[in-house]
């Protein structure tokens, strides 16, 4: 049997998806810049494809802006604000994503103050110090994330949104984890720009959106033609944001049903792994249903001389997982976030991530193997 539990990193793309992406590989063919029919029919699909992301959300479709991903819809928000709003000072976490974390180390050699907000040893946010964060400068960014992919905390959006008003602070959410996964109203959400990428929710690879809240205005990262209203040059990827829509509009109406089939498959992983391996623990608090995203399970291992090799065997064994991020994958460095948590060093770490395409018997496989691989090599 081969198994797939690494959803954090992509997803598989859904086959309503790609049928309703293959008449813009094949046939509508047109530039959605030139003034032609082609080229109209085509300009229909993408507005068409924004308005659906927009009603999703709760938000106008001026609101949305395509991008290649995730980490360019993170760079062009945290950028783009700190040029063009006079932003001096950053509050961010050290456990973000690093689309963020190396975007914030860049401004910060370029002058910018850069403050860290406090986390316990689950890595949760400390609330009360990013209220003394706020309060002590003006001109102020915080950006963090409403999911964290490696351990799934969730951040209270709700809560650092009425913050930030408050303090009239500019608020950025990378919500790329969550994003489809959780309803995002936002009317109710007091944020100025959140993130999408389709390849999270089994829409296609290389495409993406940032909302940005009408109220704020800024000027385009990557410059060219006159595109997505002339915030970002360059042809629009199509048949990607064809893509996104149908998997956005796919996501939100099965989401009860996707997510009570995961939060089932990730409590019998927990189970599974309590009941073979003595002295078994989650990091962050990803085995709390109800303070993780409910797709990512990273489990700490007792440990052991030969846990790097854990993930190798499993491989060999059918069972694709990570130990980490896998934006970060080829790096002989460890998992930054892992770092930051107050854990044995030796101890080993496997984030497996579920989608709804994932069964019990997979479970229960990858369990056993896990399972036998760590008897195998303590023994």
């Amino acid at each position: 049997m081969k198994v797939y539990f690494d959803n954090a990193a992509t997803t598989a793309i859904d086959m309503e998806v790609f049928e309703a992406m293959k008449p813009y590989m094949l046939e509508h063919f047109g530039n959605p810049s030139s003034i032609h029919s082609h080229g109209r029919q085509v300009r229909t699909a993408i507005e068409r494809s924004r308005k659906k992301v927009a009603d999703l959300l709760n938000a106008a479709p001026a609101e949305i802006f395509f991008t290649s991903g995730g980490t360019e819809a993170d760079n062009t928000a945290i950028r783009c604000t700190v040029s063009d709003k006079g932003i001096k000072h950053i509050i961010t976490s050290k456990i973000e994503h690093h689309a963020v974390l190396h975007t914030v180390e860049a401004l910060e050699k370029r002058g910018i103050e850069v403050s860290y907000v406090d986390l316990n040893d689950k890595g949760q946010v400390n609330y009360d110090h990013l209220e003394e964060l706020l309060k002590s400068k003006p001109n102020t960014l915080v950006t963090l994330m409403h999911a964290n992919n490696e351990i799934g905390n969730l951040l209270e959006l709700e809560r650092v949104g009425e913050m930030c008003k408050e303090h009239d602070a500019c608020f950025h959410s990378d919500t790329v984890q969550s994003m489809a996964h959780y309803t995002h109203d936002m009317r109710q959400l007091d944020l100025d720009f959140a993130v999408g990428s389709a390849h999270k929710f089994h829409g296609p690879k290389g495409i993406g959106f940032l909302y940005i809240n009408h109220e704020n205005k800024i000027h385009p990262f990557i410059h060219g033609g006159a595109q997505e209203r002339n915030m970002r040059g360059g042809t629009e990827n199509v048949y990607g944001i064809v893509g996104l829509a149908k998997a956005m509009e796919i996501a939100y109406a099965e989401m009860s049903s996707h997510r009570k089939h995961i939060e089932g498959l990730k409590t019998r992983m927990i189970e599974k792994l309590k009941s073979t391996i003595e002295g078994v623990s989650f990091n962050g608090v990803s085995d709390d249903l109800d303070q993780s995203l409910y797709t990512v399970l990273n489990v700490c291992l007792p440990p052991n001389d030969d846990n790097d090799m854990l993930l190798f065997n499993l491989d060999i064994e059918g069972v694709s997982a990570s130990g980490g991020s896998a934006c970060s994958s080829g790096s002989s460095i460890g998992s930054h976030v892992l770092a930051e948590l107050n854990r044995d060093q030796n101890r080993g770490a496997i984030r497996f991530s579920f989608s709804k395409y994932n069964t019990l018997e997979e479970v229960d496989y990858a369990a056993d193997k896990v399972a036998k691989l760590y008897q195998t090599e303590t023994a």
